[in-house]
């Protein structure tokens, strides 16, 4: 019974989504209301606050945030952290998103609709900040778990992961979204990836992965 309201809370949240991406790109972000979306959704109002808490949230959120910690383990690699994040971008860019992957012009595609209020709203840019901070605060003490990192170079890493990320996602944005974001992140964390072996000696790194 747990799987099956699972599974209908991510189809209810993917609806007010894909609902309030309709009415963000046909009214702009700021004139909408949590009302109208959830109007268009089908949903109560209450039930848009409860699963996204804040108009900003509907754009922000994902799994990441609901994750448990085993589960976080289990794609994270304490030593390839940035194999880690590059296997969870794939992951991101192969999930169904915002406009159908047979419609429209490249741009328009997987996670360009979503991703673009990222850096069109300072209040959604804020938020997503916010929730990176978070992410962050999440992985630091699983790197520091291997015993390979202090508490205060775990958090730095975790950071410049979170962060490192969020800037190859910009330069994605100011590029026209054309070309796979796990490439901007790919070639942005590559000198980190540098500094990161260079730093463990391969037989406590975990396995390196090829994109």
């Amino acid at each position: 019974m747990s799987g099956l309201r699972e599974r209908w809370r991510l189809k209810a949240m993917r609806t007010i989504r894909e609902r309030a991406l309709d009415l963000f790109d046909e009214k702009g972000f700021s004139a909408v209301t949590i009302e109208e979306i959830a109007a268009a959704a089908e949903v109560s109002p209450s039930s848009v606050y409860r699963f996204f808490s804040t108009k900003e949230g509907i754009l922000v959120a994902d799994e990441f945030d609901s994750m448990s910690l085993e589960a976080i383990k289990e794609f994270l690699t304490p030593g390839d952290p940035v194999g880690s994040l590059l296997r969870a971008v794939h992951a991101y860019e192969a999930a169904p998103e915002g406009a159908s992957e047979d419609e429209g012009p490249p741009a328009e595609k997987g996670p360009w609709r979503r991703v673009r209020y990222f850096f069109a709203e300072p209040s959604v840019r804020m938020a997503v900040c916010a929730t990176l901070d978070r992410a962050g605060q999440r992985i630091a003490p699983l790197l520091a778990e291997t015993g390979e990192l202090s508490q205060t170079q775990a958090r730095v890493t975790a950071n410049a992961l979170a962060f490192g990320y969020f800037a190859a996602l910009e330069q994605w944005y100011l590029d026209g979204g054309t070309r796979s974001i796990a490439d901007y992140v790919e070639e942005g964390m590559r000198p980190l990836r540098g500094i990161w072996s260079a730093t463990n000696p391969p037989a406590t790194r975990g396995p390196a992965f090829r994109p």
